[in-house]
């Protein structure tokens, strides 16, 4: 297990890679050029400034999350080949500074949806939150607003107003678009993309669906194990896998997690853990990682992780807002760095009963 932590880049950022540097175990961030309108290529210079960057602080920048699809290729439309075209020269310029891994999504519209970006919790911290019965009385541009006014003055992944600006073109879009045919205009980009990636030494890793159901009645793809199963049999190589989040698919109670990464492990290079405490009728609020304290079975994740022979990147998803900390929604310093221990704590436990003598 590679221990990472996701850093939005100088500027854009309340964290530090000093501060990151300083938490035990972390070897890398996992970064993205958010700047970049997506669609376009990553330009080589701009690439190699952030290999400088966290060379400084003895840290890789092997995973990156996420180089986004445009939206005309999960669409279909004539326009997509030049889009692929573009993602295919980024790869290549990634691969020129040690990237193994890119994590990216094929969810329309919106990358991840919550109601409420600071929800006050019992303890006084604040999460994201979905409420299920709230988003039904929303419209998609009441969402974004709330996004956009929300957010501490931060950029969100996903969230790019450039894109977002025109949602009543965007929904008509895919209007009559089924599951089915998002399916298929994936199956086109993999063929596209995987060669690729195998060229470059580079695994993409698909994100699950955040939530893992239907909001707004757009296609969902990627949402349980069926989906997951298809996508990694539909293009059979190493570097098409699966960016296992327990969030995204610990959103939907029918997922046995424990069972997609038992069964999936070896297709998996990079997860994210963070844990997610069930409300009634199918809310949902983010939780500090510890077992406990949620409805998802962290240890029992680690845990499998560890079993079957993980040697990917992982890293301390969504945390919350606590000690007063100004920051990206989902995105503090504090509980992620103490979620980043729990999970090394789980993997160490894990370590010392392996190793164990026999009496």
């Amino acid at each position: 297990m590679q221990m990472t932590f996701r850093w939005y880049g100088e500027g854009n950022d309340s964290v530090t890679l000093k501060q990151i540097r300083q938490i035990p175990g972390v070897k890398g961030v996992v970064w993205a050029l958010h700047d970049v309108p997506v669609g376009e290529v990553w330009p080589v210079h701009r690439i190699e400034e952030v290999k400088k960057q966290a060379d400084q602080y003895g840290l890789n920048i092997e995973v990156v999350e996420s180089v986004n699809i445009h939206e005309d290729i999960k669409l279909g439309l004539d326009t997509r080949d030049r889009y692929i075209d573009a993602y295919k020269e980024t790869l290549e310029n990634l691969s020129h500074f040690g990237v193994k891994v890119v994590c990216y999504n094929f969810m329309p519209v919106f990358d991840w949806l919550r109601t409420d970006l600071f929800k006050e919790m019992e303890d006084g911290s604040t999460a994201l939150f979905f409420d299920a019965k709230k988003v039904l009385s929303l419209t998609p541009e009441q969402v974004v607003k709330n996004m956009e006014e929300n957010a501490n003055d931060f950029t969100l992944p996903g969230w790019e107003p450039e894109r977002l600006k025109d949602l009543k073109h965007l929904f008509a879009q895919y209007q009559g678009v089924t599951e089915n045919d998002l399916l298929q205009n994936l199956m086109y980009f993999l063929n596209e993309i995987i060669p690729v990636a195998e060229k470059c030494g580079i695994k993409m890793a698909i994100h699950p669906d955040d939530p893992a159901f239907s909001v707004f009645g757009l296609p969902r793809i990627v949402k349980n194990k069926e989906d997951i199963q298809r996508l990694l049999s539909a293009a059979d190589s190493p570097s098409n896998g699966l960016t296992f989040c327990s969030g995204s698919l610990g959103s939907n109670r029918d997922n046995d997690l424990i069972d997609i990464v038992t069964s999936f492990v070896d297709r998996i290079p990079f997860a994210h853990v963070r844990n997610v405490k069930h409300l009634e009728n199918g809310s949902f609020i983010e939780t500090s990682h510890r077992t406990a304290d949620g409805s998802i079975n962290v240890t029992g994740i680690v845990t499998a992780l560890y079993d079957n022979g993980f040697e990917g990147y992982i890293r301390p998803d969504h945390g919350r807002h606590i000690w007063d900390e100004v920051c990206r929604p989902g995105y503090g310093l504090y509980d992620r760095a103490l979620g980043g221990m729990y999970l090394q704590g789980i993997w160490d436990a894990n370590e010392l009963l392996k190793n164990k003598p026999a009496k």
